[in-house]
């Protein structure tokens, strides 16, 4: 009778274990892939748009975005996606704030609230899955970078630099 006692009770050691082990395995998973899955979810949502959303949304970005055609002076434009509850978002509002002040005239600011309904098209139009997400323009207003997350002013910068205008 004990023995099939402890038998039982390591049986369901054992499984608990088991259990335990593939919920870490699975965490660990998310965390090494977040990058990938964000990609996947930011691309099928890009498309599930619809095409009135795209061709609506291509026409205004290429208008407000575009500042070879518009005549604006601003060479990049950095779209920030995010909420206003979020606390990587809120983080994100000291960096938006740094890159107004080291690019007035370069780098136009655009934060867009993902809980508002005049920013859903934009968001689907983006495909963006997570928030905070930062888009950066070319002075064409095609999308040259993408991060999901809270990413410092000097990482940016670096991005900055990277971008021809």
């Amino acid at each position: 009778m004990k023995t099939r006692r402890n038998r039982s009770l390591r049986l369901k050691t054992m499984v608990s274990g088991i259990f335990i082990l593939l919920g870490i395995l699975f965490l660990v998973a998310i965390f090494v892939f977040k990058g990938s899955m964000n990609n996947i979810i930011s691309k099928k949502m890009k498309e599930q748009a619809g095409v009135t959303i795209k061709q609506s949304m291509a026409l205004y970005v290429d208008s407000a975005y575009n500042y070879r055609n518009n005549k604006e002076e601003y060479k990049i434009t950095f779209l920030e996606f995010g909420a206003t509850g979020c606390s990587s978002c809120r983080m994100m509002e000291k960096v938006m704030e740094e890159v107004r002040t080291a690019y007035p005239k370069k780098i136009k600011v655009k934060f867009l609230n993902v809980l508002l309904p005049a920013n859903q098209d934009m968001m689907k139009y983006f495909g963006i899955a997570a928030i905070p997400n930062q888009v950066l323009l070319d002075n064409f207003g095609k999308e040259v970078f993408r991060h999901a997350g809270y990413i410092p002013f000097d990482d940016l910068d670096k991005e900055f630099h990277k971008i021809k205008h």
